[in-house]
């Protein structure tokens, strides 16, 4: 496909949605719908989303996993995603050669979610040049429902977000354990809002000093939820590879909606803190 075409394609794609999209003052429950419509197939090209845990460990980003699935090489120069889901981010120059039956995992970082709009139609935008020395420009359907799952998920944190802002109060270094205190403070609305869980993550355990679920009651401006980190384990193997040591999962839910999960915002001067008691508990056994 020529770049006018994949511009005439991109074209046709943003007239449909925004046909049938209308403007909202908060973010759209997320859709549960699979792809609304289909991309045109490239000939030789296959592409779908995935994501890897190194993703998850990252965030803001998936893999295009993208496979030759024609007769002759040829070579990725650029790549990025476009959705009317999310916000375009500018393509990635990359130069990855891709042989006749081989499958590439291409990492692309996703903008903001457009939850007034839907997740697809949506491709891989990639810049290709073949064998014989020819570049082409292809819009590449993608196929799997990660991208759903993945605008679903940004979307509902969205919207926690227009209703709640969760933060973390500078953790104290007790001897036995770091704490602090995750609040929750009410932006809008007057639902009730439950703290359902809070995770670990493989190096400490996040406790709760109080049962849950912990409960913001209507009217109420705030919640506030006492937590105590302490080490999980100090193996080698788990100091040197553990990929989200900071991440600690906390389930929020908002009325009568599905429960949301977020990460605890923890800053730098938090790691800092939470680092040196590791050191030092698991340095004493």
């Amino acid at each position: 496909m020529s770049g006018a075409g994949v511009r005439c394609v991109l074209l046709l794609v943003a007239l449909a949605v925004a046909g049938c999209s209308s403007p909202a003052a908060e973010p759209a429950a997320p859709s549960s719908s699979s792809v609304v419509a289909s991309l045109p197939a490239v000939p030789g090209i296959s592409a779908e989303v995935v994501r890897l845990r190194t993703d998850e460990a990252v965030g803001g980003q998936f893999q295009l996993r993208v496979t030759n699935t024609g007769d002759g090489p040829f070579t990725v120069t650029s790549v990025a995603l476009r959705s009317p889901g999310f916000d375009a981010d500018p393509s990635r120059a990359v130069d990855v050669d891709i042989d006749a039956g081989r499958t590439i995992d291409l990492p692309v970082r996703y903008g903001s979610a457009r939850c007034a709009d839907t997740a697809g139609p949506a491709g891989a935008a990639l810049d290709l040049r073949r064998a014989d020395g020819s570049t082409a420009q292809v819009l590449v359907p993608l196929t799997g429902g990660t991208l759903q799952q993945v605008f679903d998920e940004e979307c509902a944190r969205q919207q926690l977000a227009a209703a709640v802002t969760v933060t973390l109060t500078p953790l104290t270094d007790t001897g036995d354990a770091v704490t602090g205190t995750v609040l929750l403070t009410r932006r809008a609305g007057d639902e009730p809002v439950q703290v359902t869980a809070l995770g670990g993550s493989v190096l400490y355990h996040a406790d709760p000093t109080g049962e849950l679920p912990a409960s913001l009651a209507a009217g109420r401006p705030a919640l506030e939820l006492p937590v105590a980190f302490t080490a999980a384990r100090c193996d080698p193997h788990a100091l040197a590879d553990a990929k989200k040591p900071f991440v600690f999962p906390l389930t929020v839910v908002v009325g009568d909606r599905p429960p949301v999960a977020v990460d605890l915002p923890v800053d730098d001067a938090a790691r800092a803190v939470l680092q040196a008691y590791d050191l030092r508990a698991c340095a004493a056994g």
